[in-house]
């Protein structure tokens, strides 16, 4: 079968073999203390950075979930005052954590398929950590690098934190736009899932040192001063999910050795192919109306006729599983992943399928 659901999504197609191989090194059974998974940790970082183009004095760190970087994030770099662009539902839970964890949060939120003009909100000056997500995994919306871009020239005071969550490694990130990044590996990077990537700078660092100097709780054991203290000499805070990082490091190395351009590109053309097949049928109508703002990693269409269940059942006769809508969505629409494991053929025989 080949999963094209928005995450969990396929395997990456060399991570049988990685594993085989962690296995055969007892990866899974190894100290995390041990200088063998120190240089484990070192290699992962050193590929994601290449990977991603992020600079030396940025740290990446590993978390269980991007989920919970949502958490750390508002503890370890707001006191009060977090500042959100709510655009679907994955957004919107960003904002609602800083509810429950009793910040003084605020939001601009725009209908569901909508993107932001920068002209139509103001950001409290009293903003701590201004918080975007640069591809709405409910509802297949991508925000472009050049408004992130300009919100960074219009707010440089503002510490700014960035979901890379269904996009990464895709985007062309010029990384000293924002402060703090973070993804998670069950998607673009086609890993199984429980482990989450923290990027950030030296800000972020000295943000968190701050509230901790207050008196203020930034957490307990994933802390940021924690978490950099560890990471300087290529360890975690606590025994980590060790083959998830060795698998990562693994599959970025893959992905290096391919090319980050030839990936894009490629992701590129799946994404224009399956647009075009959307718009051209009588079933189907892309749910992002304005193409500046479609994702090309997490691809969103209404079903018109007859109803979303029909065309994913037809589509698992010909070995392809495409995720339902999310939320309000779930009946009605369908939800196609385009990560770097989804070949060209499988992008060009769903095609075929929809076009009938």
């Amino acid at each position: 079968m080949n999963f094209l659901t928005p995450g969990p999504s396929q395997l990456y197609f060399t991570v049988e073999t990685h594993i085989k191989s962690a296995l055969k090194n007892d990866i899974c059974a190894i100290s995390h203390r041990s200088k063998a998974f120190q240089q484990v940790i070192g290699h992962t970082i050193a590929q994601i950075r290449q990977l991603m183009n992020v600079p030396d004095d940025y740290y990446i760190t590993f978390t269980a979930s991007a989920t919970e970087i949502w958490e750390r994030i508002l503890q370890n770099l707001s006191a009060e005052y977090s500042y959100h662009l709510v655009n679907g539902s994955f957004s919107k839970k960003f904002y609602d954590f800083a509810v429950s964890l009793k910040r003084n949060a605020s939001k601009h939120e725009v209908a569901l398929g909508q993107c932001f003009d920068l002209n139509s909100f103001t950001v409290p000056s009293q903003t701590e950590v201004l918080c975007l997500t640069h591809n709405e995994t409910s509802t297949g919306v991508s925000m472009p690098l050049s408004d992130i871009y300009e919100l960074r020239k219009q707010h440089p005071d503002k510490l700014i934190a960035l979901d890379m969550v269904s996009s990464a490694p895709y985007p062309d990130l010029d990384f000293r736009h924002i402060d703090t990044a973070f993804f998670s590996v069950q998607k673009c990077f086609g890993l199984p899932a429980g482990l989450g990537v923290w990027i950030f700078n030296e800000k972020c660092l000295e943000k968190s040192l701050a509230l901790e100097k207050a008196g203020m709780s930034t957490g307990t054991y994933h802390t940021i001063s924690s978490l950099v203290k560890n990471i300087r000499t290529n360890e975690t805070p606590e025994t980590p999910n060790m083959l998830g990082i060795y698998l990562l490091g693994k599959v970025c190395e893959d992905m290096n050795n391919r090319g980050i351009g030839a990936i894009r590109n490629e992701t590129n053309y799946k994404a224009a192919l399956m647009y075009h097949t959307i718009q051209q049928g009588e079933n189907f109508k892309a749910f992002v109306e304005n193409e500046k703002f479609r994702s090309k990693t997490v691809i969103v269409a209404d079903v018109i006729k007859p109803k979303a269940s029909f065309f994913i059942n037809k589509f698992k006769e010909h070995q392809i599983t495409v995720g339902s809508g999310y939320g309000a969505g779930k009946d009605t629409q369908i939800r196609i992943a385009n990560f770097p494991t989804h070949s060209k053929e499988t992008f060009e025989l769903l095609a075929e399928l929809m076009s009938k």
